[in-house]
């Protein structure tokens, strides 16, 4: 039973009256915090130049699918996932860029890479053979010999080119043959789908969803911008 005292105190003095300030502060400044960012994305991306689409989403309806390849840490400040198509020219013009982020900021992002094969008949098989290139360790080789030597558009091409990289070409014409993960780039697809996703490149940057070839300037300047937010507050 409370005492006189403590039945006298003015809510706010009480510990369940300090607990709900506390909490309606946190989340104030959490909403001003998202709100800079979304500003600092929008000012930074959105030029003559360059006018992408930026949305916020929640990112936990794009992390579904543990068989995608990443680079960086497994604690990032900023997760980037991008879906691709290795037909994609708008995808060839930033794979560059995002390799060059990966590792520079190896320590503070994920980049995970993920499908969306729309773009030619054969997409679905470049992505497929990235993937068999991935069972001797050899992915990220396949991802930018493909991207390299953009269009191509055979098994037989595909073979030829993964063993350029030092891949077996039995074992990568046999996993394309057994469509060994064609369930993985079906799966790409069919969350691309639920995610809306229009074209490709689209990347989901944290929550914000930016759909386009982002220019290396603005993408480096946007990371940096977001980097210093985050480890500021």
């Amino acid at each position: 039973m409370e005492n006189i005292e403590s039945v006298r105190k003015p809510w706010y003095k009480k510990w369940w009256g300090i607990l709900i300030i506390s909490t309606i502060i946190l989340i104030i400044i959490i909403g001003i915090a998202i709100a800079w960012i979304s500003f600092k994305l929008i000012s930074v991306m959105n030029d003559s130049d360059f006018a992408p689409e930026i949305s916020q989403v929640d990112i936990g309806l794009i992390n579904g699918n543990p068989a995608n390849y990443s680079l960086g840490t497994t604690s990032p400040l900023i997760t980037i996932i991008e879906f691709s198509d290795f037909a994609c020219p708008y995808c060839y013009n930033s794979f560059s860029t995002i390799r060059e982020i990966s590792v520079k900021y190896k320590n503070k992002i994920k980049y995970i890479h993920r499908y969306y094969p729309v773009v030619t008949e054969y997409s679905s098989l470049l992505a497929q053979a990235a993937h068999c290139a991935g069972d001797e360790d050899r992915f990220w080789a396949m991802h930018d010999a493909l991207f390299l030597n953009q269009g191509i558009d055979s098994q037989a091409e595909i073979i030829e080119l993964a063993q350029q990289i030092g891949a077996d070409g039995t074992s990568i014409a046999d996993c394309l043959n057994e469509k060994k993960y064609l369930s993985v780039i079906e799966k790409d697809f069919a969350d691309g789908q639920k995610l809306s996703i229009t074209g490709t490149p689209t990347w989901f940057i944290n929550n914000y969803r930016v759909a386009g070839d982002i220019p290396r300037d603005k993408f480096l300047m946007f990371i940096n911008e977001l980097l210093s937010n985050l480890e500021n507050n």
